[in-house]
């Protein structure tokens, strides 16, 4: 059974930093792409960063210089850094595998 778990969601200001954690089980992680993706309320979900089984990465435009996604197989855990924070980038980050997601964690970020 695949169980996806975020952490590390919270309260930032702006130019502030966060790190996104999401444990993975129940899968062989290290053959799977792992995405984040946020989601605003009255907005679908979007799709904010890649990282493929090789360690090649992709990244929405909105983020790209400004997040970093990384993975620690041996830990079955996918990380997002978040740097220069914008008030615009609030909503509730998920951990996605393919269709599936885990409960998600709330970023905000506000003076």
């Amino acid at each position: 059974q695949v169980q996806l778990v975020e952490s590390g969601g919270g309260l930032a200001q702006p130019g502030g930093s966060l790190r996104l954690s999401c444990a993975a089980s129940g899968f062989t992680f290290s053959t799977y792409a792992m995405n984040w993706a946020r989601q605003v309320p009255g907005k679908g979900l979007e799709w904010m960063s890649t990282i493929y089984p090789t360690g090649s990465t992709d990244y929405a435009d909105s983020v790209k210089g400004r997040f970093t996604i990384s993975r620690d197989n041996a830990k079955n855990t996918v990380y997002l850094q978040m740097n220069s924070l914008k008030p615009d980038d609030t909503g509730v980050y998920y951990c996605r595998q393919g269709v599936r997601r885990g409960q998600g964690t709330q970023v905000t970020v506000s003076p």
